[in-house]
């Protein structure tokens, strides 16, 4: 996850002072996609400092910006390089750029391309006019799904130490060996699939627009199937299923707002001051009565 290549100007062939510059993150991923897409081609890849964060992350934290996309054309030397004043932007780098301001820093003029890097070999074949297409960013099932696994591994990864707190609680209240020990596990990888599976999976149906909401819902779904499948006793026994199960996965399904086109930075922020306290106390609070459920049967 620290996939990175060092920023500056790079020649894609063997380009000339009339060729054209395209601009990209220094994310290795990016930079490896952009190069192959290219390859065959002469052009100039100016790689701005992202901290290894793709360009769409990277604009909307900043980091793929006005003041890098200046800083990286005067520390290049570009002006001496090309004797146009044309740069590429990828579309989706728009969130970070002012072009006017580029261009008055700079002299440069900031276009913004294509959406896809899949689309740039046609986008300069057309005399670096873009169809309507190249403007659309889909997000289809597919295309959610796709994102995943990293959800699911980076999310398995942290939860192990809860995992094995939950077996442990489960073994003191019911045995270790007993298989119902186990169910508490099962709740907890099944509240994680429900955000970072589910949720994104249902993502156009689930009602509101808020991630955290569609989660939480997913998540309490996912708690009563539980509670009817595995007959979860008395009333403080559910206290804590209703109240976790949800929140986290309202907490995973959070996650996903970074990959999707649906969100802004400012919305993102907003749900998250507003969200993340309340998931927070719901999971303290559960565990808080998991606790007492645990310990108050050897009273």
């Amino acid at each position: 996850m620290s996939y990175l290549v060092p920023p500056g100007l790079y020649a894609i062939g063997n380009p000339g002072p009339t060729d054209p510059v395209t601009v990209t993150a220094n994310y290795k991923m990016s930079y490896d996609l952009v190069r192959q897409a290219l390859e065959g081609r002469n052009i100039w890849l100016l790689v701005l400092e992202t901290h290894g964060i793709n360009v769409w992350c990277a604009a909307g934290k900043g980091t793929f910006g006005t003041g890098e996309v200046v800083r990286r054309v005067e520390a290049s030397g570009l002006a001496r390089v090309v004797t146009h004043r044309t740069l590429l932007l990828p579309l989706l780098g728009a969130a970070g750029v002012k072009a006017l301001e580029v261009q008055q820093r700079t002299g440069f003029t900031a276009r913004f391309s294509t959406i896809r890097i899949d689309d740039l070999p046609v986008y300069l074949d057309n005399d670096q006019q873009a169809t309507p297409a190249m403007g659309e960013l889909t997000f289809t099932a597919a295309e959610r799904l796709v994102l995943v696994p990293v959800e699911l591994v980076s999310a398995l990864k942290g939860s192990l130490p809860i995992l094995a707190g939950l077996y442990l609680l489960g073994g003191i209240r019911l045995g270790f060996a007993a298989p119902a020990a186990f169910l508490p596990l099962v709740a907890w990888l099944g509240a994680i699939l429900a955000g970072a599976v589910a949720t994104p999976l249902l993502l156009p149906w689930l009602p509101t627009s808020s991630f955290a909401v569609k989660g939480a819902l997913v998540g309490f779904l996912w708690a009563l199937l539980f509670s009817l499948l595995t007959g979860t006793g008395s009333l403080l026994e559910q206290v804590p299923l209703f109240l976790a199960m949800p929140a986290v996965s309202a907490f995973f399904s959070l996650n996903f707002t970074g990959s999707t086109p649906f969100t802004s930075r400012s919305g993102v922020k907003k749900e998250m001051r507003i969200s993340l306290p309340l998931m927070a106390g719901a999971v303290l609070v559960g565990a808080v009565a998991w606790v007492a459920v645990i310990f108050g049967a050897f009273q």
